[in-house]
């Protein structure tokens, strides 16, 4: 388990895999659904759920961002 920061001081958890994931995006950087595995895409939702990243619609792509 790792803490992270999100917004304004506010301190959240998180596991090994999903600071993984979290690894990937640098600031401002997206990357699109089919660039993750099965895996990857499952946590990347549910660091969606948690409010740490963004999913967007962009010209009929998803995509994923830092929130």
């Amino acid at each position: 388990m790792k803490i992270i920061e999100i917004t304004s001081g506010l301190q959240m958890s998180i596991t090994n895999e999903e600071s993984d994931v979290l690894g990937q995006f640098t600031e401002g950087a997206t990357i699109p659904k089919q660039q993750f595995n099965e895996r990857e895409l499952h946590i990347a939702n549910q660091l969606v759920n948690k409010n740490v990243l963004l999913r967007k619609n962009q010209d009929g792509k998803i995509i994923y961002r830092k929130a």
